[in-house]
């Protein structure tokens, strides 16, 4: 008695079918932007930054403004503007706190003692803002506040950035 060869071709075709679903599914997993955030739901207002402007919701521990909402904060200031980009490649008007993005937080002793303070981070593309932003949040700030786009995107909006 021999093998019975009518069990190969069924076998392989689940086989390549497997192979197709596994890849398909590899490559939808690997089109989406990785690390953004998707959009779960509707959009909601972000009444925090006081810019009014509609925002999908996050997960981070911090919220992400626009320049031209910087811009606007900055007119009635009642934050801290921390620039957190290293080495200096420059600065917004009315920076009040230079401190390395990864300068570790308790060692950090030009934070407030309130972890509440409303607080503005970013740096040059909003990469190191971002780390910072992380790390002063897991330490228990709840007021923060990222550039996105860094001041690159401060200066692609028409805004000055100082060289001091």
């Amino acid at each position: 008695m021999g093998k019975d060869s009518s069990f190969r071709p069924p076998l392989l075709l689940l086989a390549a079918f497997l192979v197709a679903i596994a890849g398909s599914l590899l490559l939808v997993s690997c089109s989406s932007d990785e690390g953004e955030p998707t959009d779960t739901g509707a959009a909601t207002e972000d009444t925090a930054a006081g810019s009014g402007t509609t925002s999908a919701p996050s997960s981070d521990p911090y919220t992400d403004i626009a320049p031209d909402e910087l811009a606007q904060m900055l007119e009635s200031k009642d934050f801290l503007l921390i620039n957190t980009h290293v080495p200096y490649e420059g600065e917004i008007e009315q920076t009040d706190l230079f401190i390395p993005f990864d300068q570790p937080v308790d060692e950090i002793t030009e934070l407030p003692e309130d972890k509440s303070t409303k607080m503005v981070l970013y740096c040059q593309s909003d990469r190191m803002s971002r780390i910072a932003a992380e790390a002063w949040a897991d330490a228990g700030y709840d007021n923060l506040y990222n550039l996105d786009g860094g001041f690159v995107a401060w200066e692609q909006a028409g805004y000055e950035l100082l060289q001091k």
